[in-house]
């Protein structure tokens, strides 16, 4: 083990003095020492502007297509869902105006004993509804479509309910995807070499905004 360790420690003094010092190596600058060990450095991954700007090109194509796409499901989702009470818009308001001259008691009387049912020439049980309200000539003449059970009516507004917590989550998708496509063609346009100054910067909901200086080109 002895003679060995001899003979190695030889052969690198004989390697040490056959080398050539003006002989490079890249590993000489892409190594550096870290917390007293050798750390090799990765290269990193060149990119010429022209291979930037087709890479941007086709993240904003892929995102415009998805985008699209989800646009379309919006639209189809909104053509089925064409009931009135639609979930988080402020409910619809029927205001009636009663022709009387009494005051006080009188007219707080007049306002409670005021059918509603009657003036709008339907049934009590369909006075809560803003659609599919049809008058008593109306039913008098033909049956009541749609459900009427409160428990198939109940689990209807739970399926319509959830129909546009979906229909919500894409249209916020949707917004989304719009504004990393505008981010993308930001970044797009700042590989170009003409002089500009940051206007507004990237918020959550919109990309940042830059004033190009004008070039006429030819």
């Amino acid at each position: 083990d002895y003679h060995k360790k001899q003979n190695a420690l030889r052969a690198l003094q004989k390697k040490a003095l056959d080398k050539n010092p003006d002989e490079f190596y890249f590993k000489m600058i892409r190594s550096q020492l870290q917390d007293g060990v050798h750390v090799v450095k990765q290269p990193k991954d060149e990119v010429t502007p022209e291979q930037m700007k087709l890479m941007r090109t086709q993240d904003i194509k892929y995102v415009e297509t998805k985008r699209v796409a989800e646009a379309k499901k919006i639209e189809r989702l909104k053509s089925e869902l064409h009931l009135l009470d639609a979930e988080g818009k402020s409910p619809n308001k029927h205001l009636f105006f009663l022709d009387s001259r009494k005051e006080g008691k009188a007219q707080t009387a007049a306002v409670q004993e005021f059918d509603i049912a009657a003036h709008l020439d339907t049934v009590p049980e369909l006075v809560g509804r803003v659609y599919n309200r049809p008058t008593i000539a109306t039913l008098q003449k033909q049956t009541l479509k749609g459900a009427t059970d409160p428990v198939h009516l109940k689990k209807l507004a739970q399926q319509r309910k959830n129909q546009y917590n979906l229909l919500k989550q894409r249209i916020e998708r949707e917004k989304a995807m719009f504004v990393v496509a505008q981010k993308i063609q930001t970044r797009k346009d700042l590989l170009d070499k003409t002089h500009k100054v940051k206007v507004k910067k990237e918020t959550t909901n919109s990309p940042a905004i830059y004033k190009f200086k004008f070039q006429r080109k030819r």
